[in-house]
């Protein structure tokens, strides 16, 4: 009957020794997106500052593929040691386990979350030609024309395409959703007139619409953002609607804590650093320091609210 505990008392001796020496080699952060996208870009800042807290090297790996699939696949077969990581996006991290049927991991059961990064709000936009002047207007036309009134998204599944879906929960009516391929496609698309609405992270429309080329109809934040102070907020015209999308890192199930809370303090300190705070600001992004418990009720509390608008959509798994 010793033994047990004498291994418990030596693992539990041992813990903080880990924390201390950790990390004594090289630290992967794998990315499910192609090098130059918005998580590839916040994951290369997050490396170079946590090389520089660490003197140890943090490099980042791109697995591009399946919507976030790929890089799950790589951190479950990774060791439970700190050692690999990956930065998901709320899509990634959240609602793949219910959009696609390959996708056989629950980002609760399967990991840990070290720290939370930054939160990029939505935009809704309409194009210049079209009569909607806000984003009550287009509620108003949805109700007198339910399922008529066409709201376009970057992809089947992300955050802004489940945003517009709970826009029309929350109104009680129903928009005609239009995903496309990519956030590039989707604006030509209502800049050119082919659709009238769209919604997005608000990082590739800020420029247009201050460009004149697209009508800011209202952000999906809870507070006023700087440099956004005009924009109305969508939860003044529909109470509820507040969506974000987020960068968070996970680590795989089973991490020591002591590694988890030294990943989290150095993350947190990076969110503090003005250089890095404006890069973020740059990609429409804004810091999410929380500590590891605080974490996991946020992503728990999110899973939840996407996996009910999923539902209550009836939208089926592919």
């Amino acid at each position: 009957m010793k033994r047990p505990f004498l291994a418990l008392t030596l693992l539990a001796l041992a813990l903080p020794a880990v924390a201390s020496t950790y990390p004594d080699k090289m630290v992967r952060i794998l990315v499910p997106s192609i090098a130059g996208s918005a998580p590839d870009i916040i994951a290369r800042q997050v490396a170079e500052r946590l090389t520089s807290a660490w003197k140890q090297q943090v490099i980042v790996e791109n697995k591009p593929g399946g919507n976030g699939i790929v890089a799950m696949s790589a951190l479950k077969q990774a060791p439970a040691d700190g050692y690999t990581l990956v930065l998901f996006h709320a899509a990634a991290a959240v609602t793949t386990p219910v959009m696609y049927k390959e996708a056989k991991f629950d980002i609760q059961r399967d990991t840990e979350v070290a720290a939370t990064l930054a939160y990029t709000p939505m935009m809704f936009v309409a194009g210049p030609a079209t009569p909607y002047k806000s984003l009550g207007d287009v509620i108003k036309d949805a109700k007198a024309r339910p399922d008529d009134v066409v709201i376009g998204s970057p992809t089947r599944g992300s955050v802004p395409h489940l945003t517009a879906e709970m826009m029309g929960q929350l109104q009680k009516t129903k928009f005609r959703q239009v995903s496309f391929s990519g956030t590039t496609q989707a604006i030509q698309a209502v800049v050119k007139g082919d659709i009238p609405v769209y919604v997005d992270g608000i990082a590739p429309l800020v420029p247009l619409v201050r460009g004149g080329r697209l009508k800011a109809l209202a952000v999906t934040s809870d507070v006023n953002l700087p440099g956004m102070e005009g924009i109305p907020l969508a939860k003044d015209i529909a109470p509820g609607l507040v969506a974000k999308g987020w960068f968070t890192i996970f680590a795989p199930k089973g991490t020591p804590v002591p590694v988890l809370d030294r990943v989290n303090a150095a993350v947190n300190q990076s969110l503090t650093q003005q250089p890095f705070v404006d890069r973020l600001k740059d990609l429409g992004t804004y810091p999410m320091p929380m500590s590891r418990p605080e974490g996991a009720r946020f992503i728990e509390a999110e899973k939840l609210r996407w996996e009910k608008v999923i539902s209550d959509a009836g939208v089926k798994p592919e």
